[in-house]
Parts: structure tokens; sequence; C-alpha cells
């Protein structure tokens, strides 16, 4: 597998209201998978939506790839600054990164 951008996080101090308004102006799917976060359907590219006090403080986007190590690896060598080390997560495991242009964005790997 190529790295590739296929996952889209929105943090809200709202998620219940978040989700409604992408449903309602979008017609986007919502699967609920707890108090603080939702994920989004037919949205184009697979995303969520995120209340958790750990939030984000901007949208990211997030990575996917097949060997998580490497790429945090890529992402250092490039001159990316390593904000959240590898966790675990429903579905697989992360870590964030900021880029040197300052935006934060992830690289996940699904669970095996």
């Amino acid at each position: 597998m190529r790295d590739r951008i296929d996952y889209i996080e929105f943090p809200s101090s709202n998620r219940a209201g978040t989700s409604a308004f992408f449903q309602a102006a979008f017609g986007w799917g919502i699967t609920s998978y707890g108090p603080d976060y939702d994920g989004l359907e037919q949205a184009g590219i697979d995303g969520g939506v995120d209340q958790a006090p750990g939030k984000v403080a901007a949208t990211m986007a997030i990575v996917r790839t097949d060997d998580l190590d490497a790429a945090e690896r890529r992402v250092v060598a490039a001159g990316g600054t390593i904000t959240r080390a590898q966790f675990d997560f429903p579905g697989g495991r992360r870590f964030h990164f900021r880029e040197p242009g300052g935006n934060e964005m992830a690289v996940w790997i699904a669970r095996e």
C-alpha cells in the first residue's frame, strides 16, 4: 500500500450538533462510537467528529500506512515533529506529527 490520506477528523465542542449538521446539510451517515466520537459515512472520505478532552485543535488529515514504524521514521527524517507518540485506538494504532509548515496530521495502521 502507498501511504495515502484516507480519513479526516473534525474536533468539536458539540459532537452531537456537529454530526447532526453534517447529516442535515450533506446527507452524511453517522455512526456513534460513544459519547465523544462519531464516525462519518458517505462523505467521500472516511472521517469522524471528536469531542474527547484530548481532541486536536484543528481539522486533521490522517494518512493510512502499512508500516507505522517506517512511516514514523520517514516523517522525522523529513523534518516532522512527533506531537503524540504511537497509541492504540479502536481499529488500529497511530501517531500524530506536525509538518514543517505547522499542520498537525496523523498516520495510522489498521489492527491486524
